[in-house]
C-alpha cells in the first residue's frame, strides 16, 4: 500500500512526536539549569539578611539592656542626690552623664530598630522571588515528567498539557529573572 503525498507513516509521526518532547526536555531543562543558579544566590541572600536581621535584633537588645541598666543607675544617682545634705558637684556630674548615655542608646536604638526591620523587609522581598522559582521549578518538573510520559505513551494531547503547564513554570521563572510581581499566593500558601 503506498502512502499518499503529505500524508506521514505512523513511524514518522512517532519519530516527529519524539523529536518534539527532545526539544522540549532539552529547552527546559536549560531554563531550568539557568534558573536554579539565580534561584541558589537568593537563597544565600535570605539567609545572610536573616542572619544580619538576627544579629541587629541582638544588638537591639543588648542596648536596650544596657540603657536599662544607665536608667537605674541615674535613677538611683536621682536618689542620693535627693536625701543628700548638699547635693555634689560629683551627683550632677554622674546624673548629666547617664542622660546623656540614656540619649545616646535611644538613638542607636532607633537606628538599630530601623535596620533590623528594613533587613526583614529584604528577607521578604527575597523570598517572594523564591516562591516563584520554587513555583517554575515545581511546574517544570511535572512538565518533564508529562514528556516522558508522552514519549512512552505517544499522545499527543498530554504535549500540549505539558506545554501549558511548562509555560505556566516559564512565566514564573521569568517573574523571579526580572523581579516581576506576579506570584500566586493562593498557590504559595497552600504548598507553604
Amino acid at each position: 500500500m503506498e502512502v499518499p503525498t503529505g500524508a506521514m507513516t505512523e513511524s514518522e509521526s512517532k519519530n516527529r512526536l519524539n523529536n518534539w518532547v527532545a526539544v522540549s526536555v532539552a529547552v527546559l531543562a536549560t531554563f531550568m539549569a539557568i534558573t536554579k543558579i539565580k534561584d541558589d544566590n537568593i537563597v544565600q541572600a535570605m539567609l545572610q539578611a536573616k542572619s544580619d536581621a538576627v544579629d541587629t535584633w541582638s544588638e537591639y537588645q543588648a542596648k536596650r539592656i544596657k540603657q536599662h541598666l544607665v536608667e537605674l543607675s541615674r535613677d538611683q544617682m536621682l536618689a542620693l542626690r535627693a536625701t543628700a545634705q548638699t547635693p555634689t558637684a560629683q551627683l550632677e556630674d554622674k546624673v548629666r552623664h547617664y542622660e546623656s548615655e540614656i540619649a545616646r542608646y535611644q538613638k542607636e536604638e532607633a537606628e538599630l530598630q530601623k535596620k533590623a526591620r528594613d533587613l526583614e523587609a529584604r528577607y521578604d522581598a527575597l523570598n517572594f522571588r523564591d516562591d516563584q522559582f520554587d513555583l517554575s521549578d515545581a511546574l517544570l518538573s511535572v512538565s518533564l515528567t508529562m514528556l516522558a510520559v508522552t514519549a512512552l505513551t505517544n499522545k499527543r494531547w498530554l504535549l500540549w498539557v505539558s506545554w501549558a503547564v511548562a509555560a505556566f513554570g516559564v512565566i514564573m521563572g521569568l517573574a523571579g529573572l526580572v523581579g516581576l510581581s506576579l506570584h500566586p499566593d493562593w498557590l504559595t500558601k497552600l504548598l507553604s
